[in-house]
């Protein structure tokens, strides 16, 4: 078992934690000591799932912009070097790039240094083998070699820099051309102007090695230079400053189209021309579309929070599966393995949050790829005399949305908000409810017009002592009708708190 103190680094199926100075109250914990102990722990692991001796290994390593960036991957240099391994040196670059060192370079395993949207502080590891990323166990038996302080054989391991970001970003070039097909195949997006906003993170390279040499006008593009800092904004396709900075830009510059990439650029969002979002359900509902092609009928694996217009557009308008199963990028991706293990033709994994992983690309979440496919779609659509947002002209949209995250106030606070879920279980029972049968997290309960008019899902973060609660309706005042019907419930649970209802019920 994991103590109290290495326990605070396990972040689902990453490491994270404190690693500069800059934030009152949050001091550094990811310090040299800790990250050499957990890097240690990642080449033990390793050894024993492929099978090799330490001194056997290779392993890349890659950061994104952070400013902790450098220390931490010296640190980790540091030991695996110690251990005997050849160390390829990626320097800048996105996470996805570090999954495909595994299968490009033949690397055994990979590192990459990014905390993904949190805030410039904050750091941690991410690791891929060829199988893809690792699971919380592995995370866990990582961070449990470091807790008991266990180390591979010393050896005389050696560094090699590569510029690994060059082929990854030439594979996306080579998408595009032979995607789009055009007469000029060499610029296939000549005449198309698309809006890049990297957010300071990793994914300025969008726009100079991918886009441009296609013969994408740029111009417009913004915060494409690497900052740990992020002066300019979150860089999380999420966070509603960031998508209104990008949707201005496309607008200011007149452009077809925008795209917008998180720190490490295994999430990305879009804007249309109009300056639309194609954000959260807008977004599923076009990676749905582009993964059902030449897959009739197939199955589409979603987290839990995604609307009834995007089930309506899945299984109505595209003729496939929706699968609404958990919150989390790696819950998502697992399932949609399984479905395909078991002979269900599921080509998509996707959060509402931006993660999509497509089979064709080994179920990666991979931000880029996913902007590529629909900078093909909008090319193809261009030709026919169509738009992106044609696409959408069926997709349902909700009239209000709403998210509450209720703090879970005791200790034990899975125990506590499972509780919770299985209150408002028997209490939905008790008032004739209508509980949905196919949610695979919390509990999702639909209202008529008449109480509501949408829906409701109360479940348990991921990894924090919260119980996000998300409302939809299609009627104007639906979303509050909705929460003061479960609040007359939740105001019994004395360990959850209450401000976030009071202040919304209020408004």
């Amino acid at each position: 078992m994991l103590n109290t103190y290495w326990k605070q680094f396990k972040s689902g199926t990453d490491i994270r934690g404190v690693a500069s100075e800059g934030v009152a109250g949050q001091e550094v914990n990811l310090t040299d000591e800790a990250i050499e102990k957990m890097a240690a722990g990642f080449v033990l692991w390793l050894s024993q799932a492929v099978e090799k001796e330490p001194s056997a290994l290779t392993i890349a390593v890659g950061h994104d912009s952070r400013i902790s960036a450098q220390r931490i991957q010296d640190a980790v240099t540091r030991v695996l070097v110690g251990a005997g391994v050849r160390v390829l040196d990626c320097g800048l670059a996105s996470t996805p790039s570090m999954f495909m060192t595994t299968i490009d370079l033949a690397c055994d395993g990979s590192v990459q240094i990014t905390a993904s949207h949190h805030p410039f502080n904050r750091n941690g590891l991410k690791f891929f083998t060829k199988n893809g990323g690792l699971d919380g166990p592995d995370i866990e038996q990582i961070l449990l070699f470091a807790q008991e302080g266990q180390t591979p054989p010393a050896g005389e391991g050696h560094v090699e820099a590569v510029n690994y970001m060059a082929d990854y970003a030439k594979r996306l070039r080579e998408m595009i051309q032979k995607g789009v097909n055009a007469a000029d195949y060499e610029h296939p997006l000549k005449g198309f102007h698309i809006v890049v906003d990297a957010g300071n993170g990793a994914g300025g390279f969008y726009a100079s090695d991918v886009l441009a040499p296609l013969g994408a006008d740029v111009t417009g593009s913004q915060f494409l230079e690497p900052d740990g800092m992020f002066p300019n904004h979150i860089p999380n396709p999420e966070n509603e400053e960031a998508m209104q900075s990008i949707c201005k830009a496309v607008l200011d510059a007149k452009a077809d189209m925008g795209v917008i990439f998180d720190t490490d650029v295994d999430r990305g969002g879009a804007v249309d021309a109009r300056g639309e979002e194609i954000n959260r359900n807008r977004l599923v509902a076009i990676a749905s579309a582009i993964a059902l092609e030449g897959n009739p009928g197939g199955t589409i694996v979603t987290d839990s929070i995604t609307s009834s217009g995007l089930k309506e557009y899945i299984e109505g308008t595209l003729g496939g599966v929706h699968h609404r199963f958990k919150r989390g990028y790696k819950n998502v991706i697992n399932e949609a393995l399984r479905l395909n293990q078991e002979g269900v033709n599921c080509p998509l994994a996707i959060e509402t949050s931006g993660h999509a992983a497509m089979r064709e690309n080994y179920f990666l979440d991979d931000g880029a790829y996913l902007v590529t496919k629909i900078i093909i779609q909008m090319a193809r659509l261009r030709a026919e005399g169509k738009t992106l947002d044609s696409m959408l002209e069926s997709l349902k949209e909700p009239v209000e949305t709403a998210e509450l995250r209720f703090p879970i106030l005791k200790e034990d606070f899975r125990s506590y908000g499972e509780s919770v879920i299985a209150g408002v279980s028997a209490y939905a029972k008790t008032h004739a409810w209508n509980v949905a049968p196919d949610n695979r997290e919390g509990i999702r309960v639909s209202f008529g017009k008449d109480k509501g008019d949408g829906w409701f899902l109360l479940r348990l973060s991921v990894h924090d002592p919260i119980m996000p609660l998300n409302i939809e309706s299609d009627t104007v005042g639906g979303t509050k009708l909705i929460a003061e019907q479960l609040n007359d419930f939740l105001m019994e649970c004395q360990w959850l708190g209450h401000e976030v209802m009071d202040n919304f019920l209020a408004q």
